[in-house]
């Protein structure tokens, strides 16, 4: 499988909005007792083509999230998102988590699971059909998303790249 060309994006004026994926507890056991800490993995998104995710991981709760907000807007990528609807059907596989998500018709909806609703959604695709074959951890699961977001490609670019006019291809 190819691994996908990042288009980073900077946080700098984005109004982002954040999901919270999954929160975890850790134990540690020492001689002094157990200690707990969290996880939480974030997903933010403007709902207009750009997402991102990050793990923050706290001895509580409120402070593993605002880690994670912090490390997924170090890691924003850019989508594109045509008509509500993504352009293309895309498998992508990350660990034993494979993704795939396939465009819609206007009125769909996102026909997700969780934690690839949660990206979807942060990436303003309001029309899109998608299924996790594989493992079901939500890290994965979100990973494996991003990748295959990120593997997808406008057709003015690809048009470009073949030398094809975009007319042609819509007249037949």
């Amino acid at each position: 499988m190819a691994k996908a060309i990042l288009n980073r994006v900077k946080a700098g004026d984005l109004e982002l909005k954040d999901k919270v994926v999954a929160i975890n507890r850790v134990v540690k056991t020492t001689k002094g007792g157990r200690t707990f800490s969290f996880s939480a993995l974030v997903v933010v998104g403007n709902e207009a083509g750009v997402v991102g995710h990050g793990l923050g991981k706290a001895k509580e709760v409120q402070e593993a999230i605002t880690k994670g907000i912090e490390d997924a807007k170090k890691n924003l990528i850019k989508v594109p998102v045509m008509h509500g609807t993504i352009p293309h059907d895309q498998l992508a596989k990350v660990g034993a988590a494979k993704v795939l998500i396939k465009p819609a018709a206007h009125g769909t909806g996102v026909i997700a699971g969780g934690s690839m609703r949660a990206v979807l959604e942060s990436a303003g695709v309001t029309d899109v059909l998608a299924k996790s074959l594989g493992s079901a951890n939500p890290h994965n699961v979100v990973k494996a998303t991003f990748e295959a977001l990120a593997l997808l490609r406008e057709p003015i670019s690809v048009s470009k790249t073949r030398r094809i006019g975009l007319k042609k291809v819509f007249n037949g």
